[in-house]
């Protein structure tokens, strides 16, 4: 079974990914395949450094991601121009990973693998998933994790949260949400009620 996992930023997709990892399921995130992409060498790495210039390269010549994302939640179209030039590499990677993964389940119980993505729903690839899982959070909750990841200021993290989706929105799209508002124990509930009815399934 694949199942995709996606959200807002700071909502808590890779604690989620963890939790069920922590079950049995085979994770696997984006944002690592992406930063892997990304690396000197990488098959994003030049053309990313082409469009954005120098100037998002830190002394050793490894993008500067936090400088990086300075440039592309600023302007939309830069932030498209990225994501059009990574997400391809991504996709070709998690397809390879889900590919040999089924080539070689066995025995491996449960299953289950399980993507963990932002962006989805946006980019459409939701629909390659047998099953979509939306992490949800409040606002005030989202906006003060996020504040507090990336040591931001209020208008700064606003400012990414607005560039995506609205959570309504991609709830819209679920088949199960996660609320994580409310603390690790009630969102690790959550994700045991909704591994055992994905187990559950033929």
């Amino acid at each position: 079974m694949k199942v995709g996992l996606t959200g807002g930023i700071a909502c808590g997709k890779t604690t989620s990914l963890s939790e069920f990892e922590r079950l049995g399921v085979f994770g696997i995130a984006a944002d690592q395949i992406a930063h892997k992409m990304i690396l000197p060498g990488g098959p994003a790495y030049g053309e990313i450094v082409d469009m954005f210039g120098n100037e998002i390269l830190k002394d050793n010549r490894v993008i500067d991601r936090k400088r990086l994302a300075m440039i592309i939640f600023q302007d939309e179209s830069k932030r498209e121009k990225l994501n059009q030039i990574v997400h391809p590499h991504v996709l070709t990677e998690q397809e390879r990973i889900l590919c040999t993964l089924e080539k070689n389940i066995g025995t491996y119980q449960p299953k289950i693998a399980m993507v963990d993505a932002a962006l989805m729903i946006e980019a459409g690839t939701y629909r390659r998933y047998d099953v979509i899982l939306v992490v949800y959070c409040n606002q005030e909750t989202q906006l003060r994790r996020l504040m507090t990841r990336d040591s931001l200021g209020e208008n700064e993290a606003l400012i990414r949260i607005n560039s995506q989706m609205s959570l309504a929105e991609k709830v819209r799209y679920a088949d199960s949400v996660i609320d994580n508002s409310n603390g690790l124990n009630d969102t690790r509930r959550q994700i045991q009620n909704i591994f055992s009815d994905l187990k559950s399934r033929p």
